[in-house]
Parts: C-alpha cells; sequence; structure tokens
C-alpha cells in the first residue's frame, strides 16, 4: 500500500486564509496589497490594496502581451483577473488545495501545469509573450528560474517578477523568504535578459506586515487563548502533554506571529520589495 503524501502544513494555512478572508471580506487573492497614504491600514480595505497590486501588475504589462503564464498562480486571482481583461493564461502550480482554489475560481478553461517550476515539463509548443512571478519567485530555485523562464518566451518575450528579496542586512529578519537580493542581482547580469523596469515598492507593501501583526494580537491570539483556557480545563492532562510535544512549534507560532516584532518596519528593514519588467534579447 503506497505510502499517502504529507499535507504541507503552510499550504493548509494559505487556504484556511483565503477563505476566511473570502468569507468576511469577499476577496479571493492572497497577495500583498498596495497601500499608500490616501488608503487608511485597515483589514476592511484589504480588497482594495490588493486590487490596487494586481492593477498595478497588470498596467505594467507591455503592449502586444497576449498569452501570459502565472508561475505559481496560487488561488488563481491575477489570472482570473488576466482572463476577464482577455489574456489568455495558463498557470503551474506545486499545491493541491491551491490548485483547486485557483481552477474553481479561474475556471475550467483554466489550464493549470502541476508540479514544481523546476519540474513541470512543457512541449515545444508552449510558448508565451510574458511569464509571470507574483510573489512565486522567492520559491523556485535561483540558479534555474530565470533561464527557464527564458525557454518558455516567443522571441522578445518578456519577464514580470514582482517579489520580495533579503537585503545585504546584519541580523536575523523574523519575516522569513525571499532569495538574496545581491545573488539574485548576479543571476539577472549574467541572464543577457534587458531590463526594461525596476520599481521598488517595498513601502507599498510592507504594510501588509502590521495588519498581519495586527490580526495576529487582535483575532489569533484572543482565540488561541480562549481554546487553551477549555482545553486546560477540561482535558488537563492532554493539555500538559500537547503542550510538552508541541512546545517549540507553539513557541516560535507565538514569536513570529504573536510578539509584536513582525512588523512594517522589520520587514522594510531586512527585505526590499520589487517589480521588474524583463525583455528577452533574440
Amino acid at each position: 500500500m503506497a505510502k499517502q503524501a504529507k499535507v504541507d502544513s503552510r499550504e493548509v494555512g494559505l487556504v484556511a486564509g483565503l477563505n476566511l478572508f473570502n468569507f468576511f471580506l469577499g476577496t479571493k487573492d492572497l497577495h500583498y496589497g498596495l497601500w499608500s497614504d490616501d488608503l487608511p491600514l485597515t483589514v476592511q480595505n484589504l480588497p482594495q490594496a490588493q486590487k490596487r497590486y494586481s492593477d498595478f501588475l497588470i498596467g505594467h504589462f507591455p503592449s502586444g502581451v497576449k498569452t501570459v503564464l502565472d508561475v505559481g498562480c496560487g488561488a488563481g486571482g491575477v489570472a482570473t483577473e488576466l482572463l476577464s481583461r482577455g489574456y489568455q493564461v495558463q498557470g503551474v502550480s506545486p499545491s493541491p488545495l491551491l490548485s483547486e482554489a485557483a481552477q474553481n475560481q479561474a475556471g475550467d478553461d483554466f489550464l493549470i501545469h502541476h508540479g514544481r517550476f523546476e519540474d513541470v515539463e512543457f512541449s515545444l509548443d508552449d510558448k508565451f509573450d510574458l511569464v509571470m512571478f507574483s510573489e512565486s519567485f522567492q520559491y523556485i530555485t535561483l540558479d534555474v528560474v530565470l533561464k527557464k523562464a527564458e525557454s518558455l518566451l516567443n522571441p522578445g518575450g518578456h519577464i514580470v517578477i514582482c517579489d520580495f528579496f533579503k537585503r545585504n542586512t546584519p541580523g536575523k529578519s523574523i519575516v522569513g523568504g525571499g532569495h538574496k537580493f545581491d545573488d539574485f542581482i548576479k543571476e539577472l547580469e549574467h541572464s543577457g535578459l534587458k531590463v526594461l523596469q525596476d520599481i521598488d515598492i517595498t513601502a507599498e507593501t510592507a504594510p501588509n506586515i502590521d495588519l498581519v501583526d495586527q490580526m495576529g494580537r487582535e483575532l489569533i491570539l484572543p482565540t488561541m487563548k480562549l481554546i487553551g483556557y477549555t482545553f486546560k480545563a477540561n482535558r488537563p492532562l492532554l493539555s500538559k502533554i500537547f503542550s510538552w510535544k508541541f512546545r517549540k512549534k507553539l513557541d516560535k507560532i507565538d514569536y513570529k506571529y504573536l510578539s509584536g516584532e513582525r512588523t512594517a518596519k522589520a520587514f522594510a528593514d531586512y527585505k526590499i520589495y520589487k517589480f521588474y519588467l524583463l525583455q528577452k534579447q533574440d
């Protein structure tokens, strides 16, 4: 009997968050929002901030782009918007749960290539005007991603990268993720791709971290305390065993999400969020 593959807890958490935001806010996006002074930083304004992000992203597509490969298409929010604007879109997704969400949102005509971008085998006919990485670039092997993306482009095609990177800053960030920015720049310089646009949007995206911190302290923490109180009162022995067995994970969650140190300033100190429009040179 084949061993059942383990379910990625991060994947479950993303889908749970998606369902939560969809129920309360009507948003089906997982990406960061784009904030400015005229939009107060509140959970209620997150859908509008996310729409600003999508509009910013798509608004920088070059004219003439018709076919798009959305690598790491998440829950399909950006792909759905692209399809509604007349683009022909395919996606890549390594996550079965998110693939299902993306398929449901974007519709049956949205073709999803299942698996890691590094491993997905495309046919010779699979060529695109634009390959897009919207907060997915950081999860793909750095010395593979640009070469493979370029190989999937039509002549003169483009690559869009919108994601954050690690700054060369001493210390350790409480916010994980991101390739080292210096390493990325080296790969970019060696790639031969032409940089058409290079935009720093750290200031506009960093506030999302304050929003997550607020939700952690005002929603998740009280809920966890309530569950812990009930569990300890009704099942004291199981509560002790659970706390002992998972103490390291619980401490990690507490530090990462509930300590109050996960802030926009901490993000901006250690991360840089960039938009790049690159072009294949033929």
